[in-house]
Order: structure tokens, then sequence, then C-alpha cells
């Protein structure tokens, strides 16, 4: 989940949403691509070491779908409950 709400604070429209402000700084927006990134592998790597391979990809690739429309329905929604998660906006 944290991984997928990076990639959407990444953007200007989902950002302007949680932050009220009109885009990201440079760094910011570079540093979400990386945690976001690094997000979606972690969670593969857990999966893989609960299970074997293909149980492991089909639960991984699930999540993946789950979380993706919590953080929809969370923009849609409550999109200021984002805000706790990347605390540093005020900053750059």
């Amino acid at each position: 989940v944290l991984g997928f709400a990076w990639f959407a604070l990444a953007m200007d429209a989902h950002w302007r949403q949680v932050f009220k402000k009109t885009k990201p700084s440079p760094f910011t927006r570079v540093a979400l691509r990386c945690m976001g990134t690094l997000g979606l592998l972690v969670s593969l790597v857990l999966c893989l070491l609960a299970d074997r391979l293909s149980m492991a990809a089909l639960v991984w690739i699930m999540f993946l779908a789950g979380s993706a429309v919590l953080v929809a329905m969370t923009l849609t929604s409550r999109p200021g409950l984002l805000r706790f998660i990347w605390p540093l906006a005020n900053r750059h």
C-alpha cells in the first residue's frame, strides 16, 4: 500500500489533492518514486520468502491489485490520510 501511495504522491494531481500545493519539488518527486519502487520490491521479496514461487507470485499480484484499489479509494474519499506517509512535504 505504501509503495502505491508514494507513487501516487509523485504525481502532481494527487499531490495537490493531499497537500494543497501546486506540485512536489523535483527532489521530492524522485524520492517518492524511489520509495514506491522500493516498497513494491520489498513486498515481492516478502511474498517470495513466505511461500514457493508460484504461490508467492499469485499472492503478490493479488496484493498489488488490492493495494492499488485501496490507494485509489483513499484518494477519492479522504486524500488527507495520505499526508502522514510523507511528513517532509513542508520541508521541500
